[in-house]
């Protein structure tokens, strides 16, 4: 099936030179925090994560998300998804790869990472991290590419892949579940020290990554003419729009339980991420207003069943929730459990320009993976027929 990664159009291509070319540019900036260190991002001594972790910590939710389509499609018999569900897993695969390598420019010295390996932790939630990511692209690797060859020859996959798809439903859940062990199980963070850190990883991962991928679908139907169907559509939508409101819910749980409880370590980062220290407003908290307002403004469209489908307003509405999302979980998190800092002591961290172009350049490489893949899925589809009904 590799032979499809060369068929395309002109713009195919064009794409592909671009992306490699922002991979370049992006990579000699990276070779200059390699030589230089860390000191070329906003970090410091008080701020030892940043904009590589809190990228991380989104897109290992948007991987997760595949789960939305594979479990209704292989437990509950829906075969609406069947068409998009191929797509839904190759999109996990690039947001894995891209939580690699924001793991890797997040390190001073990346060889560090073979520590992990070479002298395994199993009391440290770093090292089961690793681990569930690791399998969890291999397994969607697996699975999608298994079930693209047999939709190619017009057979049913082996039966071997189901057990393999079933496992991939419990590990969807358990990567995102390890990633905010990692920040709950740090007890001088009172914004991450909550139990129900998990579920709001969760709910924020499945109505984000739903999102971004039915964004993309809409995207690809103009670009190429596939088409999901409108029902996989509507069945999407409601899907996420339940799962934002489950998003919203759980973060109102937590401003009652910091305000109402009168607990100043728990209200404290709140009340700076909003309203800023001692009468000014940190550069975050325009951010954090204004995922506020995208927030109750997406679920206004996509609450009511006449907006939620509606060609115009939808798209809208996902982009909404998409930049929502990603301010909270990709800014707001860490910022907020660094701020204040273990010693009621504000220490401002803003990326530098360099810390964002190195983020873009893991963004490009995100969306090379899921260019290939996608071209090749898109070639399988023409060629068996399944590309329009």
């Amino acid at each position: 099936m590799l032979e499809k990664l060369l068929e395309g159009p002109k713009t195919y291509y064009v794409w592909l030179l671009f992306l490699l070319l922002c991979i370049a540019g992006c990579g000699l900036v990276y070779l200059t925090q390699l030589q230089e260190g860390l000191s070329i991002t906003g970090m410091s001594r008080d701020v030892s994560w940043g904009l590589y972790i809190s990228q991380f910590t989104y897109f290992v939710g948007v991987a997760a998300s595949a789960v939305m389509l594979v479990l209704p499609t292989y437990f509950h018999h829906y075969k609406k998804f069947k068409r998009m569900i191929i797509f839904g897993e190759f999109m996990a695969v690039a947001a894995v790869v891209m939580c690699a390598l924001f793991i890797v420019v997040d390190l001073g010295q990346p060889q560090r990472m073979l520590n992990v390996m070479v002298h395994p932790t199993p009391n440290s939630v770093m090292f089961y991290d690793m681990i569930v990511l690791i399998g969890y692209l291999c397994l969607n690797i697996v699975i999608g590419w298994v079930t693209l060859e047999a939709e190619r020859h017009e057979v049913t996959p082996p039966k071997w892949i189901k057990p393999l798809i079933y496992l991939s439903i419990l590990w969807a859940f358990s990567i995102h579940t390890v990633t905010a062990f990692l920040y709950a199980g740090i007890p001088g963070r009172h914004y991450w020290l909550t139990a129900i850190m998990a579920g709001r990883f969760l709910a924020s991962a499945f109505c984000s990554g739903p999102a971004i991928l039915l964004l993309l679908m809409l995207l690809l139907r103009r670009l190429t003419g596939f088409d999901i169907g409108e029902e996989a559509k509507k069945t999407l939508a409601t899907i996420i729009v339940y799962a934002m409101c489950v998003n919203v819910f759980f973060y109102l749980l937590e401003l009652f339980t910091a305000f109402y409880s009168g607990i100043p370590g728990h209200a404290e980062p709140i009340r700076v991420l909003f309203f800023g220290h001692e009468g000014h407003l940190l550069w975050v908290s325009y951010w954090m207003w204004a995922a506020v307002i995208m927030a109750i403004a997406c679920l206004t469209i996509l609450i009511p069943p006449q907006t939620r489908t509606h060609p115009t307003l939808m798209p809208i509405a996902l982009i909404m929730l998409v930049a929502a999302s990603w301010i909270d979980k990709g800014l707001g998190l860490l910022i907020g459990g660094f701020t204040p800092n273990m010693y009621e002591a504000i220490t401002p961290y803003l990326p530098t320009c360099r810390e964002v172009v190195v983020a873009l350049g893991v963004y490009a490489v995100g969306a090379l993976v899921l260019s290939l893949l996608w071209r090749v899925a898109l070639g399988i589809k023409k060629e068996t027929g399944h590309f329009t009904d």
